[in-house]
This record gives C-alpha cells, sequence and structure tokens, in this order.
C-alpha cells in the first residue's frame, strides 16, 4: 500500500513538474527573451530537482511557484550570478572575514557564517556585499548541489551600527526565494537584548515556511546544534580555524584527517602495526597541516590496499555487492551507478559495487572519499586505471553502521603522463585542481527520504483542508440551529393571544 502511494506521489510530482515547465514558457518566456540568462531557462527545462525545489517551497502550488521562479530569475540575471567570480568581487570584502564557509553542524549540513560585528552599514558598499553573499552560495550550490546549508548569525559584541535591515532582508531573500530548500535553519547566537524589536521585523519577512528555523541560543548553548570541533573557543569549541584570505576557507570542503582518526581496516580484528601503516598512508595523500577531531563530515581518504592483494581478492570481495544499473559519462571515466548507491536492510545487502571504466588514451588515476569514513570502507580507494581497462570498486557498510541522509562519495579522476602508480602520492599533490574530474554520490535512502517527505507534505495538505472543509460545515450546521431555534421564538411569540 505505502508503495503504491509513493509511486502515485511520483507521478502527480512529475505532472506538476511538467505543468509548472510549460506554464513558464507560454506566459513568461514568450515576450521577454532577455529577462533572465538563457543558462537558468536551460536548467530549469531540463533538471527535474531544480523544479521540485521551487515547487516544494511553495507546497506544490504552481501558480505561486511559477513567480517564485520569475523573482530568482531575474535577480539571477541582474546580479549576473551565472558568471559570479572571486575576481568579480571586491578584495576587501573577502579579507574582512564578515562572511565564509567554515564546518558542519551535528546533522551534517554546511555552516554559513555572518561575522555581525565584522559588518558595518554603508550604502556605497551594499551591491558590492550582496554579490559577495551570492558569491558564496552560488559557489556552494554548484560544488553541493541540493545540500541544504545552516546559516550562523554571530552576533557577539555586536550593536545598533552593526545592524543593516535591508542587507538583512537580501539575506533572507536569498533562501526564501533565490536559493530554495536550501536553509536547514538559522542560528542566532548571542542576540544583545537591545535588538529584540528588529529580530522582531525581521521575522516577519521570513515567512511561515522558515520562522520554525529560526534557532536564538547563547554561546554556551550553541553546542545543541553544532559539536565543539567546528566551534571557536569563545563559544566553548575547540576548532583552532582562524579566517584567513586568500586561499578561500573550505576551498575544496576537505579537512585533513586527525592522528587518532577513524579506524581504516577492513577487519576489527586487524594488528595495530596495519592500523599505523594505514595512518602514514592517508597521512601522505594530504598536505596540510591541521589537527581536528574525527567526526567530521569531510571527504576523507581510506587506506589503500596492495594492487597484488586487491586482485586476489576481487572475486571475494565482489561477492554480494549490489551491482549499478546506471553509468555517468564523464571526460576521462565513466562512473556506474550515475548518483545512487544502493546498500539493501538485510545483512547479505551490506556491499554495493562502483565500477570506474577509462575512456582515454592515457593511464588514469582515481580516488574515491567518503564522508563517513568511520562508517564505510571503500576498496581499492585510491589507484590508476589503463586506458580502456576498468576497475571494480567495492563500497561496503561497517560491522553494524548504518546509512544516513549525509553520507557521500566523492570520485575524482586525473590523466597521468609518465608518472607510476608508485608516485601517486606526489601525483596528486602536484595535479592542478583545473584537470581534475569529479563526480558525486549520495546514498539512496537520501532520495527515498525526500520521495516520503514529499508524500507526507501532500497528505498532510490533504488533511488541512478536509480539517477546514469540516470546521466550515460545523458553523454552517450551528448557523442553521440557531436560525432554526430563532424561527421557533418568533413562531411562539406571533401564536400567542394579544
Amino acid at each position: 500500500m505505502a508503495e503504491v502511494e509513493t509511486q502515485e506521489g511520483e507521478q502527480d510530482l512529475q505532472k506538476k513538474i511538467e505543468e509548472t515547465r510549460l506554464k513558464f514558457k507560454s506566459e513568461f518566456l514568450q515576450d521577454s527573451t532577455d529577462k533572465y540568462d538563457s543558462r537558468d531557462v536551460e536548467r530549469l527545462q531540463n533538471n527535474d530537482a531544480l523544479v521540485e525545489w521551487y515547487l516544494t517551497w511553495r507546497v506544490y502550488v504552481v501558480d505561486d511557484t511559477l513567480k517564485m521562479i520569475d523573482e530568482s530569475f531575474q535577480w539571477r540575471k541582474e546580479f549576473d550570478v551565472n558568471d559570479l567570480t572571486e575576481s568579480v568581487v571586491p578584495k576587501w570584502m573577502f579579507e574582512t572575514g564578515a562572511v565564509y564557509l567554515h564546518g558542519y553542524d551535528k546533522e551534517g549540513n554546511k555552516l554559513f557564517w555572518f561575522k555581525v560585528r565584522l559588518h558595518v552599514k554603508d550604502a556605497k558598499t551594499t551591491l558590492d556585499k550582496k554579490k559577495y553573499v551570492a558569491f558564496w552560495l552560488e559557489r556552494y550550490a554548484k560544488k553541493e548541489p541540493g545540500m541544504p546549508l545552516t546559516v550562523v548569525f554571530d552576533m557577539s559584541d555586536s550593536g545598533f551600527g552593526n545592524i543593516d535591515m535591508d542587507f538583512v532582508k537580501y539575506i533572507i531573500n536569498c533562501f526564501k526565494v533565490y536559493y530554495p530548500k536550501f536553509l536547514s535553519k538559522m542560528i542566532i547566537v548571542d542576540m544583545p537584548w537591545m535588538m529584540n524589536a528588529a529580530w522582531k521585523i525581521i521575522k516577519s519577512w521570513l515567512g511561515p515556511e522558515a520562522i520554525s528555523k529560526l534557532k536564538f541560543t547563547s554561546k554556551s548553548e550553541v553546542q545543541m546544534y553544532i559539536g565543539p570541533e567546528y566551534l571557536p573557543p569563545y563559544m566553548g569549541g575547540t576548532d583552532p580555524f582562524k579566517y584567513s584570505y586568500p586561499p578561500l576557507p573550505d576551498d575544496d570542503f576537505q579537512t585533513p584527517i586527525s592522528d587518532n582518526g577513524p579506524i581504516v581496516s577492513e577487519d576489527e580484528t586487524e594488528s595495530k602495526e596495519g592500523e599505523l601503516e594505514s595512518r602514514e598512508t592517508l597521512e601522505s595523500s594530504f598536505s596540510s597541516e591541521i589537527v581536528a577531531k574525527p567526526k567530521k563530515v569531510n571527504f576523507q581518504e581510506e587506506n589503500v590496499r596492495t594492487e597484488d592483494n586487491d586482485k586476489a581478492d576481487a572475486g571475494a570481495k565482489t561477492k554480494g555487492a549490489r551491482k549499478p544499473l546506471t553509468t555517468f559519462n564523464g571526460p576521462l571515466l565513466d562512473v556506474s551507478p550515475a548518483e545512487e548507491l544502493t546498500f539493501g536492510s538485510g545483512d547479505t545487502e551490506k556491499k554495493c559495487l562502483i565500477i570506474l571504466s577509462n575512456v582515454t588514451r592515457n593511464q588514469v588515476a582515481f580516488k574515491v572519499r567518503t564522508t563517513a569514513p568511520e562508517k564505510y570502507r571503500v576498496k581499492p580507494s585510491s589507484n590508476s586505471c589503463d586506458p580502456g581497462a576498468s576497475v571494480d570498486i567495492i563500497v561496503s557498510l561497517h560491522g553494524g553502521s548504518q546509512a544516513s541522509p549525509q553520507d557521500r562519495f566523492l570520485v575524482m579522476a586525473a590523466e597521468m603522463e609518465n608518472t607510476s602508480t608508485q608516485e601517486l602520492a606526489q601525483f596528486w599533490k602536484d595535479v592542478p585542481k583545473a584537470k581534475v574530474m569529479e563526480h558525486r554520490c549520495v546514498h539512496l535512502y537520501n532520495q527515498q527520504l525526500m520521495r516520503m517527505m514529499t508524500c507526507t507534505s501532500r497528505m498532510e495538505q490533504k488533511l488541512n483542508t478536509c480539517l477546514w472543509v469540516q470546521k466550515v460545515l460545523v458553523v454552517l450546521v450551528l448557523v442553521l440551529v440557531a436560525l432554526n431555534l430563532l424561527c421557533l421564538y418568533l413562531l411562539g411569540t406571533t401564536q400567542q393571544p394579544s
């Protein structure tokens, strides 16, 4: 029964998506070809997920969704968002450190920090500041499509001179209109009591769909939402991070693994020597020196088996692994599955298979990373693939671990020229980032959860409609009863003898 409802929900959603596209084309594009950036229009026509985000944020009301898309696309054209680069934004804005991405909350959502005390209201720089925020949001949207953000307004040591209502309203519109479904929550830390009136106005701008995402906390309470490993010391955290520019913080969305990082062996009974050996391999793969705690939501490499062992164990490892049904055709490697890794719920369904096929005439180096190295074993996680050859990679859940919606996998590949497999670590340090192919996969449960939430939202909407109709009927019945009583009273009074 649940499967039938899910299928019906998916069919209804697809109809809504097609209806939105057709209406947008006929009502908004007919006489206004220069109104939007053609790249945004093309994305709307080809990307179902984008249309679904807008529809979900507007409770599947197509007309409201169209208004939102129109406003969002006009803003993107006005701010030239598709072409926003680091060079477009004034350098001094990056140097202030007032806005940046760094760390994750306890649910695995990226943190978008606003240091309010560093913001000074100035009409001359307002446009640049707005473009600066758009730069960060668009950059994140391209790197992590569909993954929500948690906004942190750090109001420590701030005052009235730091509050710019127009700028705050713009930030709210970014999540309310321009980037739908990107807001996980908005945490306001250490808000001075004198600003209560200002935030009452700001709450009225948010609308009912976003007010529930507001979280007011003190420095001592913020750890309810963010772990100490991503909080600065003055908030009771242990994060040694200090903003500096250049380079951009979290430029590759990767933080080094800690010395006491997650166990990377496939078997819990492996020797301590093997664990130390694995750790040395991991450390040689990273060039950064920062030490962090092990519980991180960052792509981190697993240990690498020797090529001979991989070949010997290949047949045993692939046994029981779920084979992919879809393929992403990349410039260097074809990756199967295209987007989703599927794990079953049974004990025999703890593995799945990633197949990498070299489509170039050169040797291609590859790495596979996961956001949850403590839960998954990736074998092999790093190696090279000969021209025209394929490599089977086994991804398995470790022990009694369970996959979660935040778990993601990243496949990285780069073409090699006259480089042996023994020099892989140095190769990855030297290869230019522009030459690296990146492809992300997510756990299927994430997609299933979104579909279930969509169906639940629809059922809730229908239930609310039924309750509203019920209330109307009750009111009508009460009115009819009152009219009947009034008629009986009038009838009784007219029949009395004068």
